[in-house]
């Protein structure tokens, strides 16, 4: 087979998995169907399979050439989002209220496609072990963190570890690869602000809630306006505030605040953190009410390693040329392929999935897969196994 060229038949066979994986999306830690897809289409390519890492994660292991060589890893993520589809195409969710709104289907199956185009090249291939990881749970529940906890790459040691999303706005078919931070880190804050309830015509009776918590909101603005180097990135977003009832003549006991806070670097989080809590016991002492924070730390810094990213980007030039390769600032949306990269040196990559008009980015109950895109994806993944592994 022409590395340069995929196949039609192969194309219309992967898109077609992909549609029926995208007609049934299953969410985190739940992808029975999927995985048990996954394991049946690489026992078919006599792939070595392994089930069971974080519940319903895939391990395919394919030995090269004589194997003796490096081992790297290539991912895709199989999980889709609790969201209501408002497509009408044939292969539209058929499980209300879950739709793969983020192209993980298009990840599995092309990940599938370049397993089987490296698994009939085996022989004559470069010598080394490629590993195909479909992870699930990548959906803010962290089953890439669950993979390395049980074991991942204690029981398939590599050198390097690749990913691949899909990203609307990005010309169909162009690359987007860049050293250093691509996703920021998140984490996740409720803030529950209890007070003392009275009537709204006598505010000095009460402790104001709502007062309180208008005011944090305010002062949390400042964590980045003011306590952060203007040249890093970061953003605190309080994204709900609940209060009060039907009633316009009571002020409430009680108020809730959430949000995300994010960064690219791991240390700037740790700042973010301790400077919120030091706001919410400032406001605390000044409107005479009592804070309690749940700050949960979610998903880290996705950092690309500088070799691997280079390489990636070859590979994205030998596939297009230049203009293969666009430029891109990094995402303040977060992923666990973090936590794989954290381990070993990795590398992750934006493939593009063509505009993004009309509502379908990523998250979008218009969103759809570009299955144009599929040729490329594989052909990305087959030339970069190729060169990672020496040929």
């Amino acid at each position: 087979m022409d590395n340069d060229r995929i196949p039609d038949e192969l194309h219309q066979r992967i898109a077609a998995l992909r549609r029926d994986l995208h007609a049934h999306p299953e969410l985190a830690f739940d992808e029975q169907r999927t995985s048990d897809a996954v394991a049946a289409a690489l026992s078919r390519l006599d792939i070595e399979v392994h089930r069971g890492l974080a519940r319903t994660g895939v391990v395919g292991r394919l030995r090269m050439g004589t194997g003796q060589g490096p081992a790297i890893g290539l991912r895709a993520d199989m999980d889709a989002l609790p969201l209501a589809e408002l497509n009408s195409f044939p292969h539209r969710s058929k499980h209300e209220g879950r739709m793969h709104a983020c192209g993980h289907d298009g990840h599995t199956a092309m990940l599938l496609g370049a397993a089987e185009v490296l698994a009939a090249r085996r022989e004559g291939g470069p010598n080394g072990i490629v590993h195909f990881i479909f992870q699930p749970a990548e959906e803010h529940e962290g089953g890439g963190r669950v993979m390395v906890e049980e074991g991942l790459f204690e029981r398939f040691p590599m050198a390097r570890v690749f990913g691949l999303h899909n990203w609307p706005g990005l010309p169909a078919g162009s690359f987007a690869i860049m050293a250093g931070p691509v996703m920021a880190g998140t984490d996740r804050f409720a803030i529950r602000i209890t007070g003392r309830g009275g009537h709204a015509a006598m505010p000095h009776q009460a402790r104001d809630s709502v007062l309180a918590g208008a005011a944090l909101v305010q002062a949390l603005q400042q964590l980045v306006s003011r306590a952060v180097d203007p040249q890093d990135a970061a953003v605190v977003s309080v994204t709900r505030f609940h209060a009060g009832g039907q009633a316009d003549n009571i002020l409430p006991e009680t108020a809730v605040l959430g949000g995300t806070v994010r960064a690219f670097d791991a240390e700037l989080q740790e700042q973010l953190e301790a400077g919120l809590r030091r706001i919410c016991q400032g406001i605390e002492l000044a409107h005479g009410v009592e804070i309690d924070v749940d700050y949960q730390r979610g998903y880290p810094p996705t950092v690309n390693d500088a070799q691997a990213a280079a390489l990636c980007r070859e590979v994205a030039q030998q596939l297009g040329g230049e203009q293969a390769l666009v430029a891109a600032k990094p995402s303040m949306g977060a992923e666990d392929f973090a936590y794989l990269a954290n381990v070993v040196p990795g590398c992750y990559a934006w493939l593009g999935n063509g505009p993004g008009e009309g509502g379908c980015m990523l998250h979008s109950p218009h969103y759809e897969f570009n299955d144009a895109v599929i040729p490329t994806g594989i052909r990305y993944w087959v030339r970069l196994v190729e060169r990672a592994l020496g040929a």
